[in-house]
């Protein structure tokens, strides 16, 4: 890999995890309301996938969206407001956490209803395909998802129609409170990719180059006309479900142990020093800027104004033939 694409993946990772931190702390604060879900500890699945990816490309998200939107693109001032209810926000203030898109950078939207997005991305993918576009879909799920009718819906009408799109199962190994094994009839996901002739594949979550690996081989198939793809990618929800979860179904030293030994943004810091690929002042350089980047966009949504009561019904439909 290159040394721009290289500092590009820390820079997303980085971005992520810092704005993930700072919304845990803000929102313990009493300062964002609603229900926030982190993404820390999955960084390199989103970063890895969504480089493959151009700016008209789809993607489609999940309540735990906050990393794949910044992967995709979307402005963490505008995220940021969003979470604080503010009308900068990318919903105007109405939306919050599992709501966030921006159609501008090719993301659908995050969701709240689990497996929601995966029939949205064959939905856009249909749409590339009529339209000879050369758009692909990417749809980010959990291994929760994996086990609902729309999971299945979705990889049966891509791979009928030979849609262009790659669904990507983040398994973070928990279900909300229940571990995926206790709820998943198959160990890895993956193969059920088999049932729908379709190719699968199963990638360290936690080692961005072996994503970007996976993931190549599958946004390229979907782009050359070649139909769509799975690929589960294992990695580690290193937060409770939500903030704030009291997290009495797992040992804090489960938790330790994978912060410790699998965290993606330690693995991939170690091996680019180790083989001389990028420097500590480089790292250094681009933490010192996600920081102040976030710190702004803190400050944007503390500085903007709330949504008058009488926006509420505003936005809600959009005309025929508007874009």
């Amino acid at each position: 890999m290159n040394k721009d694409t290289l500092l590009r993946w820390y820079r997303t990772m980085m971005r992520i995890r810092i704005f993930e931190e700072t919304v845990n702390e803000k929102f313990l604060a009493g300062e964002i309301p609603g229900f926030v879900h982190l993404y820390i500890g999955e960084e390199a699945v989103a970063t890895a996938v969504c480089s493959l990816l151009e700016e008209s490309d789809y993607i489609t998200s999940t309540h735990r969206g906050h990393g794949h939107t910044i992967a995709k693109g979307a402005d963490v001032k505008r995220m940021m407001a969003e979470l604080y209810g503010k009308r900068t926000g990318y919903c105007k203030g109405k939306g919050g956490s599992m709501h966030i898109a921006d159609f501008g950078v090719g993301m659908l939207g995050a969701n709240g209803v689990v497996g929601g997005g995966i029939n949205l991305a064959a939905g856009a993918a249909l749409a590339s395909q009529l339209l000879g576009n050369g758009r692909i879909a990417v749809s980010f799920f959990g291994d929760g998802a994996s086990n609902r009718g729309t999971f299945h819906e979705g990889l049966n009408l891509a791979s009928v129609w030979r849609l262009p799109v790659v669904f990507v199962c983040e398994n973070n190994q928990w279900s909300s409170t229940t571990p995926y094994r206790e709820s998943t009839s198959v160990e890895d996901i993956a193969v059920r990719a088999a049932a729908y002739s379709m190719p699968g594949a199963v990638a360290d979550g936690n080692d961005i180059f072996d994503v970007y690996e996976k993931a190549a081989q599958m946004t390229q198939r979907a782009r050359e006309g070649g139909g769509p793809s799975l690929l589960e990618a294992k990695t580690y929800r290193i937060k409770g479900h939500f903030v704030g979860d009291p997290e009495k179904y797992r040992k804090r030293e489960e938790v330790m142990e994978q912060l410790d030994r699998n965290d993606p943004i330690k693995r991939f810091v170690e091996r680019v020093l180790e083989e001389g690929l990028l420097t500590s002042e480089d790292l250094t350089r681009i933490d010192h800027e996600t920081l102040e980047e976030v710190s702004s966009a803190v400050a944007f949504a503390k500085e903007s104004p709330f949504p008058e009561p009488t926006e509420a019904y505003e936005d809600l439909f959009v005309e025929a033939g508007a874009q």
